[in-house]
């Protein structure tokens, strides 16, 4: 819940994942889900190896390959997101306009089918390796949203940081790198960790083009094994795994963030 002009304004995104501040509880949903999940692992791996350790034994590289998508997918999400948020933000008509029909076409198609029209329209024409086109589909619809992001970020700093720094005889461009990008990033680090999480299990959608991922591999083992249930039973919680231990991390970096805000 947030308040915008002192209204309560209800937000609904993936930051539902990311375990409340307050919830320090022995038994809260974070620890039963997490440590539920590692133990149902153990468990499986345990009592029943075969065919449970055997599927474990088969995903390390796609969960590696999934790592791979997802951290330079990111990475890259990032630098056209902040162009993009700062172009939302100019006070050049032409390059508002341009970043805003970005935002709306990209927000207004499904990530799969951008998926599908890089690898597959657009290779009519150049030729795009699989892990390619899937890094470039998600940095491309990831950066819409993360320009969004950066926009409100910078539109939260009071405008009164802008003036002084005129006043002192920075230029605008200067005051923006300088004075209110760094203030910005102690605001949107948090959702920004959101979004990483929610790239992390959208990462799944890269499979449909041949991209060796967690859910790519446990397809080919359960295509040649014929045992549907026990490998999407693995790679289910292994997704689980994973999201919420970023989840987790997300959650500290949150909390030395208010800390160092407290403190300066």
């Amino acid at each position: 819940m947030v308040k915008i002009n002192n209204k309560p304004k209800m937000q609904m995104t993936d930051g539902v994942l990311i375990p409340a501040r307050d919830d320090s509880s022995i038994f809260s949903a974070w620890r039963i889900t997490f440590y539920g999940a590692l133990m149902a692992l153990i468990l499986l791996i345990t009592f029943s190896p075969k065919p449970y350790l055997k599927i474990l034994l088969f995903l390390p590289d796609g969960i590696l390959k999934t790592f791979q998508v997802t951290v330079i997918s990111i990475f890259f999400a990032l630098i056209i997101g902040l162009l993009v948020g700062l172009g939302r933000i100019s006070r050049n008509i032409v390059i508002n306009r341009v970043c805003t029909v970005y935002v709306e076409i990209i927000r207004g198609i499904p990530l799969l089918v951008q998926i599908f029209y890089i690898y597959y329209a657009l290779g009519k024409f150049v030729k795009i390796s699989d892990i390619r086109a899937a890094i470039i589909a998600i940095a491309i619809c990831y950066a819409a949203y993360i320009s969004e992001i950066f926009r409100a970020g910078i539109q939260s700093i009071p405008r009164g940081q802008m003036e002084a720094a005129l006043a002192l005889g920075l230029t605008r461009t200067q005051a923006i790198f300088k004075i209110i990008l760094p203030q910005t990033v102690k605001v949107v680090l948090p959702p920004i960790g959101n979004e990483f999480i929610a790239l992390l299990k959208d990462s799944s959608l890269v499979s449909v083009v041949a991209v060796s991922d967690l859910l790519r591999r446990g397809r080919e083992y359960a295509s040649t094994t014929f045992e549907y249930f026990e490998t999407y039973t693995m790679v289910a919680i292994i997704y689980l795994i994973m999201t919420l231990f970023f989840s987790r991390l997300v959650a500290i970096m949150e909390e030395r963030l208010r800390t160092d805000v407290k403190q300066g």
